[in-house]
């Protein structure tokens, strides 16, 4: 109610053509830079949301893609199936700042590595799964930096 009253105060004084002091134009100024910056963190989810652990998934298949993007990256790996069609996974791994500190970095893996990846599948049963490792060809060991107490 408070906002609304000052929103009101706030139309009557330009209105009028008052001038509006410097801490009225701080407080808004606040108000809006608290409001932009909540809305990334709102459009973030929980990792149980999304995903389920007690699905897990392990699939070996070829990197087609890797997006470093905030708030998540994605690995896109083809996997061929039982039936020898080919589908296209896609790996949820943290951000960008957190692989980094797992020893990730944008060359870690080039499009056309093969890679097993181990995590766990999206609740929705599509091809998509938050990677928990990733090993590759020589056997090193990626880990997907994933907070799964989410």
């Amino acid at each position: 109610m408070r906002a609304l009253r000052t929103r009101s105060r706030l139309g009557e004084l330009l209105k009028s053509g008052e001038r509006v002091s410097n801490r009225s134009v701080s407080v808004i100024g606040l108000a809006a830079a608290l409001l932009a910056a909540a809305l990334p963190a709102a459009a973030h989810h929980s990792f149980a949301a999304i995903f389920d652990a007690a699905k897990p998934v392990k699939v070996t298949g070829t990197v087609t893609r890797l997006e470093w993007m905030n708030p998540h990256t994605w690995m896109y790996v083809d996997v061929k199936n039982d039936a020898g069609a080919i589908e296209a996974w896609a790996f949820e791994l943290g951000s960008p700042n957190r692989l980094m500190r797992y020893g990730w970095n944008q060359d870690s893996l080039p499009t056309g590595t093969t890679v097993t990846v181990t995590g766990s599948r999206a609740r929705d049963g599509s091809l998509k799964a938050a990677a928990d490792k990733v090993m590759l060809p020589d056997g090193k060991q990626l880990f997907g930096a994933q907070d799964t107490t989410q």
